[in-house]
């Protein structure tokens, strides 16, 4: 009778896939993770699974490491229907973020447009894939 098993809380899934995500943004792999924290790259997988809970102060180190309030963590979690009216259009349009930086092209798009330091090159490239989806859409 394996009925003992215990299915991880949503909370720490959706955790576990904040750590992922802001790990991928960054490029770091999971031994990379694991090492800075003392931990086996293993134990980063089960975090990212929501199968282990992070505890506070290792969820603390975590952001630290990844460079991001420990609040990011928990963007956009299950259970935060307190504002559902009012965050309705911003929790559709995070999701959307987290599924463009899931693609492998989205992630690329992104590591290298945070390498641009010129904030003049920077628009003129967001107009031109504003251009180029435009003209998808007349097509």
């Amino acid at each position: 009778m394996m009925e003992n098993k215990k299915k991880p809380n949503p909370i720490d899934i959706h955790v576990g896939s904040r750590i992922r995500l802001r790990r991928t943004m960054l490029g770091m792999s999971q031994e990379k993770l694991g090492e800075s924290l003392g931990i086996t790259f293993q134990q980063i997988q089960k975090y990212e699974k929501g199968t282990n809970r992070v505890g506070a102060s290792r969820l603390q180190n975590i952001s630290s490491i990844l460079n991001v309030p420990v609040s990011f963590f928990f963007e956009d979690a299950p259970g935060e229907q307190a504002d559902a009216q009012a965050g309705l259009a911003e929790a559709s349009s995070s999701n959307y973020v987290v599924d463009f930086l899931s693609s492998s092209e989205g992630l690329q798009l992104n590591r290298a447009f945070v390498k641009i330091n010129d904030p003049k090159v920077r628009r003129k490239l967001v107009d031109l894939v504003k251009a180029l989806a435009a003209e998808m859409e007349v097509e």
